[in-house]
């Protein structure tokens, strides 16, 4: 009988160096059963149309594979795009990978912004350790003028979220625009997830602006982050790449199906931005009287400054069945707690919870 190795003992396969030095998301997901003020998400429900077609998926409907084109021919009527400048995708997530499979050698840069949007590291460092980082200043408003002066001739990819994640800032489509235009030989991807809780977009620029990409997603505002459906809007020459990388099935049909009826139904939509955009003002008025500082948002949530005790803030309002996300962990935000902002009465638990927990923990803003 010939001897083996216990697993345990075996010499496994490594993988590539540059897996084993990126780093990890490990979102903070498991027990999420109280009111959900941490992820951002639509927190109340999509269109009802978009329930009633679910109720319709057939079994004959879960056995096929699914199709992408009809479906992106949909969007980029509904975006004022042609076909061949959309690209349907597994969530903005999936888009940020295959951006940076499609267009990062080992050997260029990565240029982002933080504290942002934590998939743009990962993605990035999967492909090149080049991932240049400028960070804000205590403001956390965008350093516009440092972030151009980052700008190199081995920079091929830039990632700009705005509104950002987690401050809420955003840039403006004027600073957008030089910054592609500083940057012809990378490929600028401005991600719009927050775009319906502000309004400014670069969406309408993809034609003039040959390296522009606008990444969308449909996790937010529409309230499908389960069905995981986002979308890339750019120049065809561009996506056509992006395209190569892709899998031809990488969105699952009943996402699928559901979208179109979740961008035709303008109303529901239109109302859940309008219940964002008067709670955030009550969230952020309700912050200045319990004399919680914060950060001025153009998201669908806010992030305050509660220092020391930003632990003992998460783990009370926990207990008092509100989930929230603790930033600390971000660049340039220690100490920084965020809230989502959903519907009226959303707001109105999270904000009474927030006044019970803060003296719970004797917090106080004179520290």
């Amino acid at each position: 009988m010939i001897a083996t190795e216990s697993v345990t003992q075996r010499t496994t396969v490594k993988p590539r160096k540059a897996v084993l030095e990126m780093p990890e998301y490990h979102p903070p997901l498991a027990g999420r059963t109280a009111l959900r003020l941490d992820f951002n998400e639509n927190t109340f429900a999509p269109s009802p149309r978009v329930i009633e077609r679910l109720r319709r998926v057939t079994s004959e409907e879960l056995t096929k594979y699914p199709e992408r084109d009809s479906v992106e021919r949909i969007a980029a009527e509904h975006f004022g795009l042609q076909p061949d400048q959309v690209l349907l995708t597994n969530g903005v997530d999936e888009a940020i990978h295959l951006l940076c499979c499609a267009f990062l050698e080992a050997e260029d840069e990565a240029l982002i912004c933080t504290p942002t949007f934590f998939m743009y590291d990962v993605s990035v460092r999967m492909m090149t350790p080049h991932l240049v980082k400028v960070q804000t200043d205590e403001t956390l408003e965008f350093p516009f003028e440092r972030f151009l002066a980052a700008i190199t001739e081995r920079t091929k990819l830039i990632m700009v979220a705005s509104p950002n994640n987690p401050t809420g800032a955003i840039v403006s489509r004027e600073q957008l625009l030089a910054i592609a235009a500083a940057a012809p030989q990378a490929v600028l991807m401005v991600d719009e997830a927050y775009y319906h809780f502000d309004g400014g977009t670069t969406i309408g620029d993809v034609d003039a602006v040959p390296n522009l990409i606008v990444a969308r997603t449909f996790s937010k505002a529409y309230g499908l982050a389960n069905l995981r459906i986002g979308m890339l809007a750019g120049n065809a020459e561009l996506l056509k790449y992006v395209r190569k990388v892709s899998s031809p099935y990488n969105v699952n049909g009943v996402a699928l199906d559901c979208l179109p009826v979740a961008l035709a139904d303008e109303e529901y939509l239109a109302w859940y931005v309008e219940q964002v955009h008067a709670g955030r003002k009550r969230m952020m008025d309700g912050l200045r009287e319990l004399g919680v500082p914060f950060f001025p948002s153009h998201a669908n949530f806010v992030l305050m400054r509660i220092g020391a005790k930003h632990g003992e803030l998460v783990k009370a309002m926990r207990a008092h069945g509100v989930l929230l996300r603790d930033r600390s962990a971000d660049p340039g935000c220690d100490g920084f707690v965020r809230i989502t902002i959903g519907v009226e009465e959303h707001v109105t638990a999270g904000l009474a919870a927030i006044k019970t927990c803060l003296q719970e923990i004797g917090w106080s803003a004179n520290g």
